[in-house]
């Protein structure tokens, strides 16, 4: 292409390369600069109705204006040639950037800050970027972050297009790059900002550590761990970095799309309070306090005040009261803040211990924990924190405010399970992350008939003792236990745990459970649920898609 004049484009060198088209860069000869000259997969566009949805739609795109986002001038067709002109900038890549390592935690953020300003800008306008990685992100030689390629990844899979015999990794290079695609855009289903926001974590992963959240090589086992696994926290990478930034990742990276950040705005928020300086009062807070810090700091900032002016005018005469006046308004500040009905509050459930002394009973501790998270996750007021995140915490040594801090949460729940022939004996507390202090504990000793109702019970005191709002619908549901015999209960327990091994083995037998569940109970609808992701799981791993995927729906 080298040399050749398209329109009125003269192209001069190439710059780049990738699964949405070669880039040049060329000369405008009308207005006297130099653009970006993307030249799309020859054909790509199969017929002029599909060239003219593009260039409809690629102009709109062209509306786009904000610092953060490469601006798209126009689309042309000539001899046979699609191109798509772009503003053209100096600099590198992101990925070419980060080919010598880790950046540092001031420059994460930074650069994180820019790249959610612009999912924003685009987010406003309707815009979902769906291919967000470090090769469509430019740092300029001044140090700002231009995001590429808005909306290609759309604009380049219109709906029904798509071939009836392409093969899934065909299917998943035309709508993102794999390493940074969120879970639900994995599963084909609707995308939305949030989508984008997971790309962020991804990126933002690698920059803070020099490596992909997920860094398997090999599709299927890729798309596996995208869709089953905790990312590896990033502070085990790197040191370094802070709790702060990590939880950050991390959130943007849950499984779920209503566990992120619910917004580019939120997400660049965050990443702005974690870059600006923290006073020394606010940086003891947030050591002793964790994440109550910020409205911790100020109540300190006030009682160091009114203690330093009491010892002056000889009113202190202990020589404790000073820390005594601290914890008091520590414990003020708590009660103000839960005063409030709209408050959201934020919780992590650790995995049930299992103290039969049976390790085959594990299956039914872990399936505990997972319903009381689900429990707990109906309760709007709530941000529960998913199954994938905690359950790396299994056996684990670490404090109450340490695996707090790494979560991001105020509150934990420690529980246990002793199963015995047909009683079952759960006990369960409720932890304050930022004094380690036990704010209520119940023991609840039954019937193993009574299990389904165990949950719902400890979902309502916890949220009476944190004092968040809970709907009456929300109360029904957690008091109306789900009508299902032991037998089909305990085999969709089993299979669960199977199922979580995310391996071939693993997939036949909990596919081998929840048919046992049905078997007893055809109405058991979450027993229909484990057969489905079974079907899915072995689609990565074994079964050909076009059998497994048919079975799953």
């Amino acid at each position: 292409m080298e040399g050749r004049t398209l329109s009125h484009y003269h192209v001069l060198e190439k710059i780049g390369a990738g699964g949405m088209g070669v880039v040049y860069r060329a000369h405008d000869e009308r207005l006297d600069r130099d653009v970006a000259l993307k030249v799309l997969p020859g054909g790509l566009l199969s017929d002029e109705g599909a060239r003219r949805r593009f260039r409809k739609e690629a102009l709109a795109l062209s509306r786009l204006n904000h610092p953060n986002i490469a601006t798209v001038y126009d689309f042309d067709t000539q001899e046979g040639v699609d191109f798509l002109v772009m503003e053209y900038l100096a600099g590198e890549t992101l990925a070419q950037k980060l080919a010598g390592g880790p950046l540092p935690e001031e420059e994460v953020t930074a650069l994180g800050a820019q790249i959610a300003s612009a999912l924003e800008g685009a987010n406003e306008q309707g815009v979902v970027h769906r291919d967000l990685k470090p090769g469509n992100i430019i740092v300029t030689p001044r140090g700002s972050a231009k995001v590429l390629d808005f909306g290609l990844a759309t604009l380049l899979r219109p709906e029904g297009e798509a071939s009836q015999v392409e093969t899934k990794s065909q299917a998943y290079a035309a709508v993102g790059t794999l390493p940074y695609m969120a879970p639900e855009q994995l599963r084909g289903e609707k995308v939305d900002a949030r989508s984008d926001l997971y790309a962020a974590g991804a990126v933002l992963y690698e920059m803070a550590t020099g490596r992909r959240p997920f860094p398997e090589a090999h599709a299927p086992v890729l798309i596996d761990a995208i869709l089953n696994r905790a990312p590896e926290p990033p502070r085990h990478l790197n040191p370094r970095i802070s709790a702060g930034l990590e939880g950050i990742i991390l959130k943007a990276l849950e499984k779920k799309p209503e566990h992120r950040q619910q917004s580019a705005s939120e997400f660049e928020k965050d990443l702005e309070r974690l870059g600006r300086p923290v006073s020394w009062t606010a940086r003891w807070a947030h050591g002793l306090f964790g994440t109550r810090a910020r409205t911790i700091a100020v109540v300190l900032g006030v009682a160091l005040v009114l203690a330093l002016g009491a010892l002056v005018s000889g009113v202190l005469h202990r020589p404790n009261e000073s820390l005594d006046v601290l914890m008091k308004e520590h414990r003020r500040a708590r009660a103000v803040g839960e005063a409030s009905e709209s408050r959201i509050a934020t919780l992590a459930v650790l995995p049930m211990v299992n103290l039969s002394g049976d390790p085959a009973q594990d299956y039914f501790a872990d399936g505990l924990t997972e319903e009381l998270i689900t429990a707990l996750t109906n309760i709007s007021t709530l941000h529960v924190i998913s199954r994938d995140s905690v359950m790396r915490y299994k056996n684990t040594r670490k404090s109450i405010p340490e695996i707090a801090r790494e979560l991001g949460v105020e509150d934990v729940i420690e529980s246990s399970v002793r199963r015995s022939e047909r009683r079952v004996r759960v006990t369960a507390q409720l932890v304050e992350a930022v004094t380690n202090r036990n704010l209520w504990a119940e023991i609840y000793d039954r019937d193993l008939r009574d299990v389904l109702s165990i949950q719902g019970e400890v979902a309502r005191a916890i949220a009476q003792e944190i004092r968040v709002k809970v709907t009456p619908q929300e109360n029904a549901r957690l008091g109306a236990p789900r009508a299902v015999s032991l037998e089909a209960h305990d085999a969709y327990l089993r299979g669960r745990f199977h199922l979580n091994s995310f391996n071939v083995d693993g997939g036949r037998k909990a596919m081998d459970y929840f048919k046992q569940a049905l078997g007893i109970d055809p109405n058991y609808a979450l027993a229909w649920v484990g057969l489905a992701d079974s079907y899915l799981l072995l689609s990565e791993m074994f079964l050909p898609p076009n059998e497994a995927l048919p079975r799953a729906k």
